[in-house]
């Protein structure tokens, strides 16, 4: 919420303690970026030792990252191009890199799964290309999780030979961030335990009143930016 005061309906259900020794600048990331994240890797259904292709490595895409390392995988693969987003995937559990700048993602998948895609794709990105993408590197009977927000156009498409023509048994997994206090409580333990450290994303500071300027570093991704923290 940005603003200094605000009501919170059923605040039983819907707010957790922040633990003592978790800073607010570190709980802060419960309320999205862990939440979705981590969904992006539980919908994916990813098998103890699996192979998982997270698209994109923005906040959400490298919690994607940082969940697929949780849950277990043996192989993870983060598909980026920004050399900054890059290193932090590498830091947050991605084994190798996809530039999907500078190489074919789905070649390169292939390549490094041994011909059989993916156990799971996680698209993080928001695109119907990405979409298509996450398709053709999921092998028949994986799972495609979304977390990507699909704000323009009127369709998603779904490649229909990489699909199997419909008869692959790939699984489309969707979601919105989970709320809710017990998952609250749940991220802040990961965090209390000090599992994970999501600060690592906060490329820029900011105080409440300069709020438009933060939005515009991160709305036109200005200045090398991953995430913004908004101090009060």
């Amino acid at each position: 919420m940005f603003a200094e005061f605000f009501h919170v309906n059923d605040a039983d259900a819907n707010m957790a303690r922040i633990p003592d020794g978790v800073a607010d600048e570190v709980a802060v990331y419960c309320a999205d970026m862990l939440s979705t994240g981590f969904m992006g890797a539980e919908h994916g259904d990813i098998p103890i030792g699996g192979t998982v292709a997270v698209l994109a490595q923005g906040p959400v895409g490298l919690m994607c990252t940082a969940g697929a390392r949780l849950r277990g995988a043996g192989l993870i693969i983060g598909i980026e191009s920004v050399p900054s987003r890059q290193k932090l995937a590498r830091v947050y559990g991605a084994d190798e890199i996809v530039d999907f700048t500078k190489e074919d993602v789905v070649e390169r998948v292939l390549e490094l799964t041994g011909g059989q895609g993916v156990d799971t794709a996680i698209e993080a990105l928001g695109s119907d290309g990405t979409f298509q993408t996450a398709v053709k590197i999921t092998k028949p009977g994986g799972t495609v999780s979304n977390t990507g927000y699909f704000g323009e156009g009127e369709f998603v498409r779904i490649p229909r030979v990489e699909w199997g023509v419909g008869m692959a048994d790939k699984t489309i997994a969707t979601g919105l961030c989970p709320g809710g206090r017990l998952r609250m409580e749940r991220l802040l333990q990961i965090l209390a335990a000090k599992r994970l450290d999501p600060t690592l994303m906060t490329s820029h500071t900011f105080a409440f009143d300069e709020m438009e300027r933060a939005f515009e570093v991160s709305d036109q991704k200005l200045d090398d930016v991953v995430k913004v923290l908004i101090t009060f």
